[in-house]
This record gives structure tokens, sequence and C-alpha cells, in this order.
């Protein structure tokens, strides 16, 4: 029988003697993905389950005023480490993304990155979400896509009791943006993003460093051809092809002002 994702799951991941450093990130996305479209300037965020709290410090790089929750204290002691490196001011709340302590409609922007696939009864949570949302703000949704090798390696793990998370699911394009308008949110933009280093890259560096082989996180053995792969997949990724073809997919979603 499969395991949940439980909060024991995430403070093992996060309690881990590991360096930040040495846990890829998302490469930025939510932060380069958002200022394409909105503009952060004294924007209220609100980051749900934001473990380290990096997108929402980055957020504050370009003028967000963010709030960060995670129901992992483990999480929480490196958020707060990593904002009072970057001298930002962040608001940490440890709390359940299933109730969340805040009135509603008192955020511009809510999103979570790398959450909802953990949650076998996403309802609650999207329904939180949406209602601190304010009318006529945004819910960012950043979920891994269906058609996609990671899937499948994933489910492999999954059933073999060996996924770090204990459990998790994926989304289509289409899945997700009929899911949101089931809680009245109005998809508006979508993107899709491919793992760089690749998938297969980071399970061989995480494996050999079980036996104490450390490979470089993103290694460039000849530029122009790593200069070349970059641009066929930035061109991919901002084709049609790219939110269905990805590993993750995130969607814009409008909170509709009240008539």
């Amino acid at each position: 029988m499969a395991r949940s994702s439980e909060r024991s799951h995430w403070d093992r991941f996060w309690e881990r003697e590991r360096d930040l450093s040495e846990i890829y990130d998302n490469d930025d996305r939510i932060r380069v993905e958002v200022r394409k479209r909105l503009d952060l300037r004294d924007m209220i965020t609100l980051e749900v389950g934001a473990a380290t709290a990096r997108d929402s410090v980055a957020l504050a790089e370009d003028g967000a005023l963010p709030v960060a929750l995670d129901y992992s204290h483990a999480a929480m002691k490196l958020a707060r480490e990593a904002t009072l490196e970057k001298d930002r001011r962040l608001l940490l709340v440890c709390g359940d993304a299933n109730e969340l302590p805040f009135r509603e409609d008192t955020f511009d922007l809510v999103f979570h990155q790398g959450v909802m696939e953990h949650f076998k009864d996403t309802d609650p949570m999207t329904d939180e979400c949406v209602r601190v949302t304010k009318q006529g703000g945004n819910l960012l949704v950043d979920v891994p896509q269906t058609f996609h090798v990671y899937t499948v390696v994933k489910k492999v793990l999954i059933a073999l009791n060996a996924w770090f998370a204990g459990w998790e699911t994926q989304y289509t394009e289409k899945h997700l943006s009929n899911y949101l308008r089931e809680h009245d949110m109005e998809p508006w933009s979508v993107y899709g993003r491919y793992f760089s280093p690749s998938l297969a890259y980071r399970m061989i560096r995480e494996i050999l460093m079980k036996i104490g082989i450390r490979l470089a996180m993103r290694p460039v053995i000849i530029p122009p051809v790593h200069g070349l792969r970059r641009k066929i997949r930035e061109a991919v990724e901002q084709s049609w092809l790219g939110p269905k073809t990805a590993v993750v997919i995130g969607i814009f979603a409008r909170k509709p002002e009240k008539q």
C-alpha cells in the first residue's frame, strides 16, 4: 500500500545534514514567471508550503511584501536563516495549508510550488487559497506535469515505498485548468518548464553522492553545445508544446470580482 505524504517526511527531508546549496531549487521560475505577468511592487503575497521560502525571498527582492507559510518546523528554521542571510523582510508563519490563519480577501497573489501534488484531497487547501486571495487577485499553482518520464520514475519509487515525500500525483494542463474553474477561479496564463540539468543527470548525481562521489550541480562540458541546448529548451517551453510535455506546469488563475 502506497504511503501518504506527511509532515514527518518533510521534517526528515529538511533536517538532513546537507547544505541547501546542494539541493536543486526551481531555477527561480516563480519570480521569473510572476514578473512576466504582474507588477510585484508593494504586492502582498502568500507562499503556501514555503519550505525554505526561497521564492518569497526572491519576490521581496522585486518589491513584494511576502508572507511564507509551512507546517514543518525544520523548514521554517531554514527559512528564517535564509531571510536573515539575505536581509529581507519576510513574515514567516507555521501553519496548516488546510486552515490558513488569515482573513478572506487578504493577498494580491497566493502561490504554491511543489505542494498540491502531495495532497490526496486537494479541495480544502485550494478552497483556503481562494478564500484568502483578494477579488481580482491571482492564485498560481505550480505542479508536476503528467506526460514526462519524471512521472514514470516517481510512480516506480512510490510503488517501492522509496519516494522521498511518500506520495505524489501529477496534472495535465486541461485537468488543472478545469480544477481551478471548479473552484471559481479564472485561468488566464500557463507555462511549462523542463529540468536543467536533466532529470537523468540529477538522478545519477544523487546516487553517486551516496557513495561519496560528488559531481558538479550544473555542469557545462562544452559551452557552445550547452548554450544551444538551453536555447532549444527555452524555445520549446515557450511554444504550445511546453505545458503539454514539460516536467512542471504552472497556471495563473484570477479570482473574479463580486458583482
